[in-house]
């Protein structure tokens, strides 16, 4: 006997479903920050071209390390930080050009000109602008297909290198009025929702000051360096790196009794990786939730009564009998343990395992669903 075939009906047998599972990351500093009383930072990796600094959660040359994220640092050329005499001044205009015109796009008045960071959801009125901004690119390992709106906080300091959680206030910026209908904007670089200090209703949030943005499917939280000007009086967002650690930092005496050079100085008088060092040493907790999408497509396979009675098995029949009749005039019965999914050409495309066999005859109609995940 041929093999029978059971077409779909498109709009009754066959729909396509999407599932969001989302995954609690929490980052503490022990993973970014060197040991108490050791400056070897061996989780913490910088590069020749020093561009970049990437963070892993264990020794970088070890075999099971992974990589958690990556932090840069950039201004815009027309920032007052712009300066031949600024250290790696090409570098750092070029990294702000870069992850604007890859997060923002081009500017849909003229067309020619890069989109700036702004700390609201007008890009066009070029208000609240972030002209010097630190980059944090979390690896694909921890966001997977995007962060989840509302999810995500980080917590900074404006204290010293080494006490930066006591010396100094501690801030945590959030994306509080963020949710999967509102709260966030699309641009070239997905969507992405502002960074505030404090939660506040709706009304509120729109008049409060965001120090920063989160990009949910790039993965890459974007923080204005005037955070650290904002909430420090002068000479209190102060510098106190280690001495012998090699770094492009400068160690004066000030009111404070500590080195008062202010992380807007950092910028401009130390290299990427040294600002870098700043940002990293005064982030003390990074939370937020991922998000994987599992899209699928769910096949509800009809087996009516009057098919699939007969099996193409050689071994349902012997003799020029069916091998499940005792006499001839018994109802014919077959048992389904699999499903065969077909294009429209008969060659097949995927198959599907019962988890027990299921009894079949003329006098019982069956429907099961397949469902393909990818």
């Amino acid at each position: 006997m041929p093999n029978q075939y059971q077409p779909f009906n498109a709009s009754n047998d066959i729909i396509s479903t999407k599932t969001l599972l989302h995954e609690a990351i929490p980052m503490t500093s022990s993973i970014y920050k060197f040991a108490t009383g050791s400056y070897v930072e061996e989780n913490i990796k910088n590069f020749s071209h020093g561009q970049f600094q990437s963070v892993y959660d264990y020794p970088y040359l070890s075999s099971s390390a992974n990589h958690i994220f990556d932090i840069a640092v950039g201004y815009d050329e027309g920032s007052v930080l712009s300066s031949s005499t600024s250290i790696q001044n090409a570098k750092k205009i070029n990294m702000y050009n870069s992850m604007a015109q890859v997060l923002l796009g081009y500017s849909k008045d003229s067309g020619e000109f890069v989109e700036r960071f702004e700390s609201d959801f007008d890009l066009s009125d070029n208000n609240n602008q972030m002209l010097s901004t630190f980059f944090i690119n979390f690896s694909r390992l921890l966001t997977k297909d995007q962060i989840k709106k509302g999810s995500f906080s980080i917590t900074l300091a404006t204290g010293s290198w080494e006490d930066a959680a006591i010396a100094g206030e501690v801030l945590t910026l959030a994306d509080h009025d963020a949710t999967a209908d509102s709260g966030y904007r699309t641009v070239v670089g997905g969507d992405y929702g502002l960074l505030y200090t404090a939660s506040a209703p709706s009304a509120d949030l729109a008049n409060s000051p965001a120090f920063g943005c989160i990009f949910y499917q790039a993965g890459i939280a974007v923080l204005t360096s005037s955070l650290f000007q904002a909430t420090a009086s002068a000479g209190e967002a102060f510098e106190d790196h280690p001495e012998g650690a090699g770094q492009d930092f400068s160690r004066q005496r000030g009111d404070l009794g500590e080195s008062c050079k202010s992380m807007l100085g950092v910028l401009t008088g130390s290299s990427i990786s040294g600002a870098c060092n700043a940002l990293r040493h005064r982030i003390t907790n990074i939370a937020f939730n991922n998000t994987t999408e599992i899209n699928s497509k769910i096949y509800f396979c009809r087996v009516p009564w009057n098919k699939f009675n007969y099996s193409t098995n050689p071994t349902y029949v012997s003799g020029g009998a069916i091998v499940v009749k005792n006499v001839p005039a018994d109802t014919p019965i077959t048992y389904i343990t699999t499903i065969g999914l077909y294009n429209t050409a008969g060659e097949l495309m995927a198959t599907a395992k019962l988890s027990e066999p299921l009894r079949k005859d003329p006098t019982n109609e069956l429907t099961l669903r397949v469902r393909l995940d990818y």
